[in-house]
């Protein structure tokens, strides 16, 4: 690992994908699969927050390493992902996404042309043209993602633009992540995004977001978005992060 500066290349670049899983027996074979065969992964690590389905029985026939988080929550989920992507000594780069089916491999080669440029490569499902039409992600949420994004803009103004905080999908140089990582608060739960997107500016790390098609989940949505009111909640506690400090809710 090395330090970063601007226009900095990774010579011979490989990455460890590591996925979020929680009761995603439904998608998380395919999702293990898809991001497996791609000529750059080197391996794909499934964290199982304690799911009740055969997720993680699914996940390891498709041929990922998997392991279990029990403590539950999505924060805790990610960043033990993160961790143990990280940990992995032979590749520079960590992919963390999720294995419900919303976000595909096909998006790693334009993360790819992103990465020279900053420490960590933020997806973004603003775009229209690249998301299904019919996806978990409401106008309201559509809406209320993009501003946060923009508050976050303005706290740490000259420093990126943001239009997504609430998206799971990210490439990490590892050696940015062994600087922010014991400055995350992994209790945080549903506004982790938001909060790792703000602890790393606020921390001098350089990001810059990567448009990334988006697709109608497999299964039951989990998350903060499965209904608006869920998700106004979500977003006022990030606002509320944002100005006044994250803690765990």
């Amino acid at each position: 690992m090395h330090d970063f500066t601007p226009f900095d290349s990774i010579p011979n670049p490989s990455l460890t994908v590591v996925l979020t899983a929680y009761n995603d027996e439904l998608s998380i074979g395919v999702a293990v699969e898809d991001f497996a065969k791609h000529p750059l992964v080197r391996r794909v690590i499934v964290v199982d927050n304690n799911s009740a389905d055969a997720t993680s029985a699914v996940a390891a026939r498709a041929g990922a390493i998997v392991v279990r988080e029990q403590r539950p929550g999505y924060g805790r989920c990610v960043f033990r992902a993160l961790t143990e992507g990280v940990s992995q000594t032979d590749t520079d780069l960590t992919l963390l996404c999720e294995g419900d089916g919303t976000f595909s491999a096909f998006d790693i080669d334009k993360f790819m042309a992103y990465i020279p440029h900053a420490e960590i490569v933020n997806g973004t499902r603003i775009v229209e043209q690249l998301r299904d039409r019919e996806t978990q992600l409401s106008t309201f949420m559509y809406y209320g993602n993009f501003s946060v994004g923009k508050l976050l803009e303005f706290k740490h103004l000259g420093k990126g633009t943001f239009t997504d905080v609430g998206t799971t999908y990210k490439l990490c140089r590892n050696a940015a992540l062994v600087k922010l990582l014991p400055k995350l608060n992994p209790a945080v739960n549903l506004e982790f995004n938001a909060h790792f997107l703000d602890t790393a500016l606020g921390n001098d790390l350089s990001l810059v977001e990567c448009p990334v098609t988006f697709h109608k989940r497999i299964g039951e949505s989990k998350g903060g978005n499965t209904n608006n009111a869920k998700a106004f909640k979500v977003g006022v506690n990030m606002m509320r992060g944002l100005f006044f400090g994250w803690r765990a809710r």
